[in-house]
């Protein structure tokens, strides 16, 4: 039987769960296939490719095959999106690792341009609406690789961070401890994603007041 795209990608995140993204090579991938290592190649170039269609998979299984956000409700959408993305990315051994880096395929790109077209009927204009997504997906994948290699080490540890003998005469850091010990990974995500989008929020009006269009440029 011919060697499937599909199959690859699958046993490549299995791979990935067994031995983390530094473990996923093309000779192992290759040895768990059954074949030879340029027998991959006719289904991505390199591993920069294959760590692409290994992302694209681990978010198709969590996100809705409609992604286009209402312009009347685009926070709610930009969150929940968000929070999709971030559970689907924990459930994988270096997920935020893995989907470092990755573009959109050509065949993505009419759905990003859905979203675009949604957000600029919000009143942005096409570059403020991209960046937008840029700067969301860049925080959640700054947050998840931190988050993760946080949970990956936490059991390394020799005793428990910052501990109150640490924080002595440190009155500020010891009201803030909690958010220091990243003792709920939730509420601080939640925070800053809250933060971002009530900056595109103050944008939009900033946008409106200088005469922007959302059809317009800029």
């Amino acid at each position: 039987m011919a060697l499937q795209r599909d199959d690859v990608v699958r046993t490549a995140l299995r791979l990935l769960g067994e031995e983390g993204i530094d473990g996923v090579t093309t000779r192992r991938l290759a040895r768990e296939l059954g074949v030879q290592s340029p027998a991959l190649y006719w289904h991505f170039k390199n591993k920069r490719e294959l760590l692409d269609l290994m992302a694209e998979a681990m978010l198709a299984e969590a996100l809705p095959p409609d992604r286009t956000p209402d312009p009347e409700h685009w926070p709610d959408w930009i969150a929940a999106d968000a929070r999709a993305k971030r559970t689907a990315l924990l459930a994988y051994r270096d997920g935020a690792r893995v989907h470092a880096g990755t573009l959109p395929t050509e065949a993505e790109l009419p759905a990003v341009e859905a979203q675009l077209g949604s957000l600029c009927q919000a009143g942005l204009r096409p570059r403020t609406a991209l960046r937008l997504l840029l700067t969301v997906d860049r925080y959640l994948m700054g947050w998840v690789t931190e988050e993760q290699a946080w949970r990956q080490d936490a059991a390394d540890r020799a005793r428990p961070a910052f501990t109150d003998e640490a924080l002595r005469g440190l009155p500020l850091l010891r009201e803030a401890a909690e958010v220091l010990r990243m003792t709920d990974h939730d509420a601080d995500f939640e925070y800053g994603l809250r933060v971002l989008i009530e900056g595109f929020r103050a944008e939009i009006a900033r946008e409106s007041a200088d005469g922007g269009s959302g059809a317009g440029g800029g």
